[in-house]
């Protein structure tokens, strides 16, 4: 079993904290979640991340329990998907949610996507505001908001997301949306962190040459960089040997040299995932 107290936490507002480092069940099948997040509970993953539009927050919920983790020892993220973001509909698939998982709370809930074509982006952060005062959702935060639609969203509200995840990887490190994160206490969290759609990320000379100083493999790497970059990071893998080389990524250390290398692989076509600002449904 891994070391969980190698994970680092990073503090969030109203006194929680977010492990850096979890596990994420994007494209995986219900029962085959129920399976995988046992071993991630069972490897030493206190943070999980499911969605509704994944189809496996059941599965999530069964493994929970099947696990023998304590609930409050499980930092739980779950999101809500583009077609309820009008206020009571937001509500309700909250409610859903949470029936799904079989539990009374998520740790943190998440606006999935802006969508800007529908409009309807900012009613769905003062619907999870409301959510957050029902106690339904500790932490609240927003996903693949553009910086515009981020800005919006708070000046209308008044009321900042605790954690924004984004697509990030070396190749496509969003630098302007990091910089307001800083700025206004808000946690980044990369999704796709290994490289979505840039399949050649793992073997690039810079991160191989490291992989191999320290014995390690490049994913490793690459996930110990977020950690070094203050970031949060939720790789996702179904296979039980990545599984644990994952969460054995936080206890490698890089050297502000070699974390240095990795910030140089920023590139401008490195968006792997679909862009925030033209997606439409």
């Amino acid at each position: 079993m891994s070391d969980q107290s190698a994970v680092p936490s990073l503090p969030l507002p109203g006194g929680a904290s977010i492990p850096q480092l979890g596990y994420g069940v994007f494209k995986v099948e219900n029962d085959v979640a129920a399976d995988v997040t046992v071993q991630a509970l069972e490897a030493g993953y206190r943070h999980l991340d499911t969605a509704k539009v994944y189809g496996n927050e059941e599965g999530v919920g069964r493994a929970i329990r099947a696990s023998g983790v304590a609930r409050e020892d499980i930092f739980l993220t779950t999101k809500l998907w583009n077609d309820a973001q009008r206020f009571d509909d937001a509500i309700t698939a909250c409610e859903a949610s949470l029936e799904r998982l079989g539990t009374e709370y998520v740790d943190l809930y998440l606006v999935h996507w802006a969508v800007p074509v529908q409009g309807t982006y900012v009613e769905a952060w003062k619907a999870l505001v409301e959510l957050q005062k029902r106690g339904l959702a500790r932490s609240i935060g927003v996903s693949n908001y553009p910086l515009p639609q981020l800005r919006e969203a708070i000046d209308a509200t008044g009321v900042v997301p605790s954690v924004h995840q984004i697509e990030l990887h070396p190749y496509f490190q969003q630098r302007e949306l990091r910089a307001f994160h800083e700025e206004h206490g808000i946690v980044t969290e990369s999704w796709g962190p290994l490289g979505q759609g840039k399949s050649d990320l793992l073997e690039n000379a810079a991160i191989t040459e490291i992989a191999a100083a320290h014995g390690a493999t490049p994913a490793q790497v690459v996930l110990a960089w977020h950690l070094a970059s203050g970031l949060v990071t939720i790789p996702k893998s179904v296979t039980p040997s990545r599984i644990v080389e994952n969460l054995a990524a936080a206890q490698l250390e890089l050297t502000a040299a070699e974390v240095a290398a990795i910030d140089a692989l920023d590139r401008p076509d490195g968006r792997g995932g679909a862009d925030p600002s033209t997606k439409e449904s």
